[in-house]
C-alpha cells in the first residue's frame, strides 16, 4: 500500500492498478512513438483513469479517452488525457486517421468499430469475456486481440514475483503524485443497507471512478 496515502485511496489502487499496468501498459509502451495513439474506452471508470494516466506519465503515446457526459469529460482530462471522445457518438469520425491501440472494457458490439477504427497491425487490449465474440472482422489488417486479466500470474505462475512488483510501482507512483488515485465515493459501513447502495452506482453506468465500500 502507499506509504504516505491515506488507507482507503491507497487501498482502491491495487485492482485497477494491476489490470491498468498489465497488457494495457505493456502493448502502450510497445508504440514509443508520439505518433502512435492509444484510445482507452471507459476512460472515466476505475481501471480506464488509472491506464490514461499510466500511459501519459511512462510512454509517449496520444492518450485519447472516451466519455459521454461533461463531468466525466473533466475527469479524464484531469487525469492527463490528451483529448476525449463520445463513445456514444460515431467513433470512426471522431477519429480521423484511426488509433494504433485500444483498451476495452466493454467489447460487445464493438468489434466492426474496433476494426474501422484501428490501423493495421494494432492492439486491442481487453479486460471482459463478452459471449460469442468474433474476431474475424480485425483479421485484415490484422490487429492482434489481447486479454488482461490480474488473476493469471497467481493462478498459473503462483512463484512470479511480477504482481508484487507492479504493485508496489503502482503504490510508488501514488505516493509520488504522479497517479492519482480513482477513489471518488467512499461509502462507510459494510452492510446489506451499503452494498445495494454501491451496487446501484455501479450499475447506473454513470459512475466515476471508483466506489470503496470501508470499514471491515
Amino acid at each position: 500500500m502507499p506509504g504516505e496515502s491515506s488507507r482507503v485511496p491507497g487501498e482502491s489502487s491495487p485492482a485497477p492498478g494491476a489490470s491498468a499496468s498489465g497488457r494495457g501498459h505493456d502493448s502502450a509502451a510497445a508504440g514509443g512513438a508520439g505518433s502512435k495513439r492509444l484510445l482507452v474506452l471507459g476512460a472515466a471508470g476505475g481501471v480506464g483513469a488509472v491506464l490514461v494516466q499510466l500511459a501519459r506519465q511512462l510512454t509517449d503515446l496520444e492518450v485519447i479517452g472516451t466519455a459521454s457526459r461533461p463531468k466525466s469529460r473533466d475527469y479524464v482530462l484531469a487525469r492527463g488525457a490528451h483529448s476525449v471522445v463520445d463513445h456514444h457518438g460515431d467513433l470512426d469520425a471522431q477519429l480521423p486517421g484511426g488509433v494504433d491501440y485500444v483498451f476495452s472494457p466493454h467489447s460487445a458490439g464493438m468489434i466492426d468499430t474496433f476494426a474501422q477504427i484501428i490501423r493495421p497491425y494494432g492492439s486491442v487490449v481487453a479486460i471482459d469475456e463478452p459471449p460469442n465474440l468474433d474476431l474475424r472482422a480485425l483479421k485484415s489488417k490484422s490487429i492482434t486481440w489481447h486479454w488482461e486479466l490480474m488473476f493469471t500470474r497467481p493462478l498459473f505462475d503462483p512463484t512470479s514475483v511480477a504482481q508484487h512488483e507492479i504493485l508496489n510501482q503502482v503504490a510508488d507512483l501514488v505516493d509520488k503524485g504522479i497517479v492519482q488515485s480513482t477513489l471518488t465515493t467512499r461509502i462507510d459501513g459494510i452492510n446489506a443497507v451499503n452494498m445495494r447502495k454501491a451496487h446501484k452506482a455501479q450499475e447506473s453506468g454513470s459512475a466515476i471512478g471508483k466506489t470503496v465500500l470501508a470499514g471491515f
